[in-house]
């Protein structure tokens, strides 16, 4: 007899991820909490125009933030607020769109990618652009994460240059 049971919420967590397909919280490492984080704060300065201290004491009081990693987040914060311009200086050679037209989640998750791939670089720029998508997903619109997967792929190349390259070559002799 053919088992006709469907999996319930306890199977789905083998799964580990949401109905959305969106890693559920249980399964995120310190870093990528960090960036959600770092989401809902830049959010907070772009839209709400608040202070980064401010955000900064609001965010480290919230739920979950001590599973998050503090310096990390820290970083991405308070960097991508003082990079701000710069960021979207390179964001908006990517765009089809003004800059103005990018929904501020899409915008701030860009602001992170490029951040990321300026100044971490023991962030392979893979791992950058997939927790980009990632974010995008669990915040932005329907679509926003493909958005994002084609910007950052395209800045990719100028601001990882070599180890693109390397990984292009890499992918192509193999």
């Amino acid at each position: 007899m053919a088992d006709t049971h469907t999996p319930g919420p306890e199977q789905d967590a083998q799964h580990k991820l949401s109905s959305t397909g969106v890693r559920k919280t249980a399964t995120k490492n310190k870093r990528s909490r960090a960036r959600e984080f770092a989401v809902q704060g830049l959010y907070q300065s772009l839209v709400g125009k608040n202070q980064p201290a401010d955000i900064d004491v609001f965010t480290r009081d919230l739920s979950g933030f001590s599973k998050a990693d503090a310096l990390h987040f820290d970083a991405l914060l308070h960097g991508c607020i003082a990079q701000a311009a710069q960021a979207d200086e390179l964001i908006s050679t990517r765009l089809d769109r003004p800059l103005s037209e990018i929904s501020p989640i899409e915008r701030v998750v860009l602001w992170i990618g490029v951040y990321e791939m300026q100044h971490c670089p023991d962030v392979p720029w893979r791992v950058v652009l997939n927790e980009c998508v990632e974010l995008a997903k669990e915040f932005g619109g329907t679509d926003g994460h493909k958005y994002v997967n084609a910007v950052l792929n395209g800045l990719a190349p100028e601001l990882r240059a070599l180890e693109v390259q390397a990984d292009r070559a890499a992918r192509h002799s193999a």
